[in-house]
């Protein structure tokens, strides 16, 4: 099972239709996408020495290249290891060590900090920048037929910030990421021929994954110019590529709802916009019903069952003469297809509708394990169920609502923070005593990074620039705080434990 059958499989079929685009125009049809996999297979092989089951890293912005990078590797057998693009360097790095990485595609934009790992992080042998002559020469060679590989194998590492503040690598395997698309194809939408997805959201997570049950059935996957989010670009896209989808997280869908673009455009090609990643406020979702009418579809998933396990249907959200419409359009919906949901108590027996408790998913699109990690994994994996560490609980009509994030997970802007990273960076600062890092509502990215910061005693208190100097130098950029807060202490419980939920009550009380 390689899914980059699925190239060559629309390459026989379709070869002269259009398979990738960026912007408005086509960047490859489905015979030529064919062919660059195939070809880059061949020299990553042959260049690089790299033997099935070898990882390969992918750092770089959204665009077509990506995309025969990453199916690219799978065609050649490897693993792809997509990295969040903007992360730090140091980030990067250790990710490329814990995967041990042998070589990384990366574009302009990031080159200078992937070609400096090599020879630093001692698995990576080259770093390939794409577009480039490097590339150009891996693009040049001869098709090598597809490698085969088994279900069970792993295809995708998606890795996924934990508390201790080192990312995982969740394992996702061909079965996991086959059962996802097919899960799409049960739970969100049919795909056909004639449709596109529109990547405006990383490519590196949820809008790749969501890509891949597009490619199975053979649709255009588009790369946005800008590379991101532009309401009046969207809007000329939709009017260029029919039977369009995307996946945004909840800030993205709110400022396209407000975006006087996309208000005057028509709408007709505009087929699905996935949402998820973050709570949507009702009142914001009632206005981006207003605007795109019944075409959002939620869904709640993490890496580690990637994007699959529960969904709020394009019909829920358009049934709003339902007595309790307003609270299943703030719940995630109910279990997808594939898989089996529970809440359940701390001995994992499992709670009736109405109590809260944690959410655990068995299921065919589970990872395998966090790579390199087997206590993690033995932890996360418990009884053959996937612990999620969030917290809901079911109605008694199976929609399942999210209580609280456990792990104190920051969503921003629909990139996942964990307090833990930013913690441990401003530590680093001298004049830094102790700090707490807490979300804050904030109307546009969802949540805003905000520290409490104890200054130390006996020198010179640190300076709102200088802690921001100290993020800078060791996390990604997104990750610093929006604001901080001088305290004479932290609140803490009996065991010395701070506790987070007051500061963030704090917050919220304030005007």
């Amino acid at each position: 099972m390689n899914l980059a059958v699925w190239i060559e499989r629309h390459g026989r079929l379709r070869p002269d239709a259009p398979a990738l685009a960026e912007g408005e125009r086509v960047h490859a049809t489905w015979g030529g996408f064919a062919a660059r996999t195939a070809a880059i297979a061949t020299g990553l092989r042959d260049d690089f020495g790299l033997v099935p089951g070898d990882r390969v890293a992918i750092v770089m912005r959204n665009r077509p290249e990506y995309i025969e990078a990453l199916f690219g590797i799978w065609h050649a057998g490897l693993v792809a290891v997509p990295v969040n693009a903007r992360l730090h360097r140091d980030e990067i790095a250790y990710i490329f060590e814990h995967s041990a990485s042998a070589v990384a595609v990366t574009d302009d934009d990031h080159a200078d900090d992937v070609e400096a790992l090599v020879g630093v992080v001692a698995s990576l042998r080259a770093a390939v920048v794409a577009p480039g002559e490097r590339w150009n020469d891996l693009t040049a060679s001869s098709p090598t037929p597809l490698v085969d590989r088994r279900p069970e194998d792993a295809a995708w590492l998606f890795y996924t910030s934990g508390t201790t503040g080192r990312p995982k690598g969740a394992t996702l395997t061909n079965r996991n990421l086959m059962m996802m698309s097919l899960s799409y194809f049960a739970d969100i939408d049919a795909v056909t021929p004639h449709d596109s997805i529109l990547h405006a959201a990383p490519i590196s997570h949820g809008s790749g994954l969501y890509g891949l049950p597009h490619i199975a059935k053979g649709a255009v996957s588009v790369v946005p110019d800008s590379g991101g989010v532009d309401g009046a670009e969207i809007a000329s896209l939709i009017q260029r590529w029919p039977g369009m989808s995307f996946f945004a997280a909840p800030t993205m869908v709110k400022r396209l709802a407000g975006d006087p673009a996309i208000g005057a455009a028509d709408l007709t090609n505009l087929k699905t916009i996935v949402y998820g990643g973050a709570p949507m406020y009702l009142a914001d979702l009632e206005d981006a019903l207003a605007v795109f009418g019944p075409r959002l579809a939620q869904i709640y998933g993490q890496g580690e069952t990637p994007m699959t396990i529960t969904a709020l249907s394009k019909a829920d959200h358009a049934d709003s003469d339902h007595p309790r419409w307003a609270d299943r359009v703030q719940s995630v919906g109910s279990p997808r297809t594939d898989v089996e949901v529970r809440v359940v108590d701390e001995a994992d027996n499992e709670l009736p509708a109405g109590e809260i408790g944690e959410i655990v998913v068995r299921g065919d699109v589970v990872m395998a394990g966090y790579w390199n990690n087997d206590d993690a994994s033995a932890e996360a994996l418990r009884g053959g169920w996937l612990h999620t560490g969030d917290v809901g609980s079911f109605d008694a009509d199976g929609f399942l609502t999210l209580r609280d994030r456990s792990k104190d997970l920051i969503i921003s802007g629909g990139m996942n923070i964990y307090p833990r990273e930013v913690e441990e960076a401003l530590l680093r600062h001298p004049a830094v005593k102790a700090v707490s890092v807490v979300g804050r509502p904030d109307p546009e990215w969802g949540e805003a990074v905000f520290a409490f910061v104890v200054p130390a005693d006996g020198v010179e208190p640190p300076t709102v620039d200088d802690l921001d100097r100290t993020c800078i130098d060791h996390i990604a950029r997104f990750k610093r705080p929006k604001a901080y807060r001088f305290v004479e202490s932290l609140p803490t419980n009996n065991y010395g434990k701070v506790l987070k939920r007051e500061l963030r009550e704090r917050l919220i009380a304030e005007p």
